[in-house]
């Protein structure tokens, strides 16, 4: 080896291990301020890793690379904007430990299949820190594809409205990110406010959603927590499927059109202390097993809980029921008893009395009877629910329970729903 090639080799071992000692001690790191207008990418370029770029208020191009472990923030009023060309990833991390805060970010490209984001966190970019941006006319909002433990805090994320739902992106799509935290964002108009897909041990909490799709939307999605978040306003408020032992909790879904909260192939979780009001369904369960529902509030929707296709062995317990068009609809000829351990759910239309002031009804509650069973499955029949013989039809059942054909029946019926701590953040309607 000649002089000048091991020279060379020394410069640029102290180089890496300047940069090494930089990241490992933030003390060593340097802090650079950008102005407005400057190449972020080439200030990327000089920075050492460990290092903080400070941005000015102003603009700078996008479509940039972060392969180091940097710091890059700005003002606080969020008013270094980093654009976009319309194409591809505005910022796209491909390094662990980097932080972006207080940054605006716009512009991504429109090519969903190319995942196209505002900020990109690839698999590599481990443990990244996104918080308090704000991400605009983005396809996607924040794309965390595959690292570990990353977090995206208390940033506020606007779609895209000149596109049809359809072919918007979500606000916060995850894959496969094992330990990775959603927490405090407001998300609005996109597809969906969070999309998880294959994914494991995720906390998605204290987020807002409105004008989207669905709020949470999960597949395959386990070992996971939906908490404290509140969806206004959307298609369906919170959309569980084919995920198994999540803990869905003191959530609020006010004015979900079409379901406040949908089940579909979930199973083992703990549902408790939601709140949902308004739309067609407050709950739709569809081939969900050993689930148990506790202290929820399902109020003023068309249909309180739709309970269907062969779901199997959930607890129902301790919910208020309050103000459905129909309480329950249950096309099935099984008896279910919804209560457990003597304390079963609070009806609002339930006309029965506590004689011994137990705070149980001294008689059972039976949501449905054979009239809604032959209404359900033909449909024409409603023509005849205000004749002579449908109302003889329900008068024998009340003198004689036997002729019920199965069904839901609660045999412990609370007289007064249960203080659930989430209705304190419904706004009262007008």
């Amino acid at each position: 080896m000649t002089i000048r090639a091991r020279v060379g080799t020394a410069a640029f071992l102290g180089a890496a291990l300047l940069a090494a000692m930089a990241a490992a001690d933030p003390a060593a790191a340097a802090t650079i301020e950008v102005a407005a207008g400057e190449s972020l990418a080439a200030a990327i370029e000089r920075a050492a890793p460990g290092d903080t770029l400070r941005l000015s208020r102003g603009r700078y191009p996008g479509n940039v690379v972060v392969d180091k472990t940097l710091v890059i923030e700005g003002p606080e009023d969020r008013s270094a904007i980093v654009e976009g060309d319309g194409q591809g990833r505005t910022i796209w991390v491909r390094a662990p430990d980097v932080v972006i805060r207080r940054v605006t970010v716009r512009g991504s490209g429109l090519r969903l299949f190319d995942m196209h984001a505002g900020i990109f966190l690839d698999k590599t970019a481990h443990r990244a820190l996104v918080e308090e941006n704000a991400l605009e006319d983005n396809l996607i909002g924040v794309y965390v594809w595959g690292p570990r433990d990353a977090m995206v805090r208390a940033n506020r994320i606007l779609g895209r409205r000149d596109l049809r739902m359809s072919e918007r992106g979500s606000g916060i799509q995850l894959w496969n990110t094992p330990g990775s935290k959603v927490i405090d964002n407001d998300v609005e108009a996109g597809r969906d406010g969070i999309f998880t897909n294959t994914s494991r041990k995720n906390v998605f909490r204290g987020n807002r959603f409105r004008d989207l799709r669905f709020a949470v939307h999960y597949m395959y999605t386990n070992d996971s927590e939906v908490s404290g978040n509140t969806s206004v306003g959307n298609h369906v408020g919170y959309a569980i499927m084919y995920s198994d032992r999540l803990v869905v909790r003191d959530n609020v879904s006010d004015g979900d059109r079409d379901h406040g909260l949908l089940l579909n192939s979930a199973n083992g979780s703990d549902i408790a202390g939601n709140v949902v009001r308004g739309g067609e369904k407050c709950v739709f369960i569809y081939n969900a097993n050993k689930n148990r529902f506790a202290n929820n509030r399902f109020e003023g929707c068309e249909i309180g809980i739709h309970f269907t296709a062969g779901s199997e062995r959930n607890e129902i317990v301790g919910n208020a029921f309050i103000g459905n068009r129909t309480q329950v609809k249950y096309v099935g000829t099984r008896y279910l008893d919804w209560s457990f351990e003597g304390r079963g759910n609070y009806w609002s239309d339930n006309p029965g009395f506590d004689l011994d002031g137990n705070g149980i009804a001294d008689s059972a509650y039976r949501p449905n009877d054979v009239v809604d069973q032959v209404v359900w499955r033909f449909p024409a029949a409603k023509l005849l629910l205000n004749s002579p013989a449908t109302q003889v039809v329900r008068w024998a059942q009340s003198q004689l329970p036997a002729l019920h054909p199965g069904g839901v029946v609660d045999s412990a019926p609370l007289m007064a729903p249960p203080e659930i701590p989430a209705v304190s953040r419904l706004e009262p309607r007008s």
